[in-house]
């Protein structure tokens, strides 16, 4: 099975050695994103909650690149420095997906790229 390389400006570029997603199949593996702002690739700001809503905004663009939405992920991995914002988390992300929601993991962590305070990746599953 071929694979191919997920690509967009709208999302931040890859600071390292991997892509922002790889299709294989019909199935899509989102790398992690964090809550920087593609044009300047600095932190959206300190705000967790600004921070949320930029990585479901980076998550979007890399769907869409592929060929999908938000709602075609299956699987959805959430690292916090702090999960007592787990609440938050779900405020947000409520405004990215419908019913039926993908499986989600939410893990606790020492510490992320950039001082960020969480970063998310995911697999989609696309339609044939």
């Amino acid at each position: 099975m071929a694979k191919s390389i997920i690509q967009t400006d709208q999302a931040p570029a890859a600071i390292g050695t991997y892509s922002q997603a790889v299709k294989a199949g019909t199935t899509v593996y989102l790398s992690g994103q964090i809550p920087l702002v593609p044009t300047t690739m600095e932190l959206v700001s300190q705000d967790f909650a600004e921070q949320a809503t930029q990585v479901f905004e980076n998550i979007k663009a890399v769907c869409e690149a592929a060929g999908g939405t938000t709602n075609d992920l299956v699987k959805v991995n959430i690292y916090l420095l702090d999960l007592g914002h787990f609440a938050t988390v779900n405020e947000i992300m409520s405004k990215y997906f419908a019913k039926p929601y993908p499986a989600r993991a939410a893990i606790g962590i020492k510490e992320l790229p950039k001082g960020a305070q969480i970063e998310i990746d995911g697999v989609m599953e696309l339609p044939e």
